[in-house]
């Protein structure tokens, strides 16, 4: 199946620090290259955290514990912390002054090799906006974040309409392929025409649903009523 993988998004040219990197020069590349995180490497390159914007601005959050100011963080924020168990987690990083004591720990990380709807899940699921891409060592290779899953969507409906052509008879068992109208729009993808049974229609639909940059699958495909499928 065509789908797209995390390596056809990715951004390759990442900015990083090393773990000792002071926390002025951690906010300098932040700022210098316009990023909101950064992986943090061990001397062979692995990824051994990620200091974002929000670790390094813990030090506004707590900047009562230096300068003896009336500051506190906002309501929702003091709520989130304390339902997470991170109120001492902030305190930490507040303190923090290289990137090893300012960094999450341990990073949200994935394969190149994984599937786009693979790294929206689990952005979903641990609440990040971007995920380290590693090799199988733990070696950086690249980052992706949530704008670069939006590429997907960027594709054209002629290249769309092509993989839709050319997935279907690789993954199924047509009898009979131009029996099968492709037609795309905005990304929607329409099936129409006539396949053997209901199970190869529904297969239709399912590969069209699986492929990397499709809004969405209609279909008003007819099959054989003799299809014992159709009964079940």
């Amino acid at each position: 199946m065509m789908r797209i993988s995390v390596r056809d998004v990715m951004t390759t040219r990442v900015a990083s620090v090393a773990a000792g990197t002071p926390f002025k020069d951690v906010a300098g590349v932040l700022v210098s290259r316009e990023v909101s995180a950064v992986p943090v490497l061990d001397g062979e390159r692995r990824v051994v955290g990620v200091v974002s914007e929000a670790d390094l601005l813990r030090k506004e959050e707590f900047r009562e514990l230096y300068y003896g100011e009336g500051y506190r963080p906002r309501l929702r924020a003091r709520l989130r912390r304390r339902l997470t168990g991170r109120g001492e987690d902030g305190r930490r990083k507040a303190a923090g002054a290289t990137a090893a004591e300012l960094m999450s720990s341990p990073p949200v990380t994935i394969g190149p090799d994984a599937s786009t709807v693979t790294a929206a899940q689990l952005m979903d699921a641990r609440g990040v906006k971007r995920l380290v891409v590693v090799d199988e060592d733990g070696r950086l290779l690249g980052v992706v974040s949530r704008r670069d899953l939006l590429k997907a969507y960027t594709r054209d409906d002629a290249e769309l309409k092509r993989w839709v052509e050319e997935a279907i008879p690789e993954q199924a068992r047509w009898t009979d392929r131009r029996g099968i109208v492709v037609e795309v729009r905005d990304g929607i993808v329409t099936l129409s025409g006539h396949t053997a049974t209901r199970t190869e229609a529904a297969a239709a639909v399912h590969l069209a649903k699986g492929l990397g940059g499709v809004v969405d699958v209609r279909q008003s495909l007819v099959w054989d009523e003799r299809d014992p499928a159709r009964h079940t």
